[in-house]
């Protein structure tokens, strides 16, 4: 559990930087370049992403895992659901179109809805810790976001068009039947509709 929380300490801490201290970036970038502050960000982040990755396997895989509730099998049919337009969300956070301007920070709203359906499907504290601690970092970061103004929180993507929203949802729900049939039991080792 341990590895689990450094994981998600050092992962969200990185993406909290913006959030906690906006000018703090800069300062950084101008102190020591553009290039050591994003070797930096994606070391700590690549690190912190694995040390999630393993130590919620470690938690999951427990002989003696601390179940904190018990969600109904029915749960399971509404998390298809709310999954569904994650991927579609995905897309969207890098291609420009109607459904970035709706949703404003689509990678957000991503985060959301995959760990809020993450948590009315899976009750250990491993899972709670994972999945909550992305739900709250996601809903603070929104909220920063309003507080910070119009232009933040938007990173590079493909130019403005029209058909970027078709591409968003086909290439989206293309994505979701693949992690629904296929990739999520490779990944983590659980079939969604078993």
């Amino acid at each position: 559990m341990v590895e689990l929380i450094t994981g998600l300490l050092l992962f969200l801490g990185t993406h909290s930087a913006a959030m906690l201290r906006p000018a703090w970036r800069g300062q950084v970038v101008n102190r020591l370049g553009e290039t050591a502050w994003k070797s930096g960000y994606a070391l700590l982040s690549l690190l912190g992403l694995w040390l999630i990755i393993h130590g919620y396997g470690d938690a999951r895989t427990s002989v003696d895992p601390i179940i904190l509730y018990q969600p109904p099998t029915w749960m399971r049919h509404l998390v298809l659901l709310l999954m569904l337009p994650v991927f579609p969300l995905l897309f969207a956070a890098y291609l420009p179109g109607r459904i970035q301007r709706t949703t404003k920070h689509p990678m957000l709203a991503a985060v959301k809805i995959w760990s809020f359906a993450h948590l009315l499907a899976n009750g250990s504290l491993a899972d709670v810790l994972l999945f909550g601690s992305f739900l709250t970092w996601a809903v603070a970061d929104r909220i920063s976001l309003k507080r910070r103004g119009p232009g933040t929180g938007t990173g590079p993507g493909a130019a403005a068009g029209r058909r970027n929203d078709v591409i968003a949802l086909i290439g989206g729900t293309l994505f979701y039947l693949l992690f629904l049939f296929w990739a999520h039991q490779w990944l983590f080792g659980r079939a969604p509709l078993s």
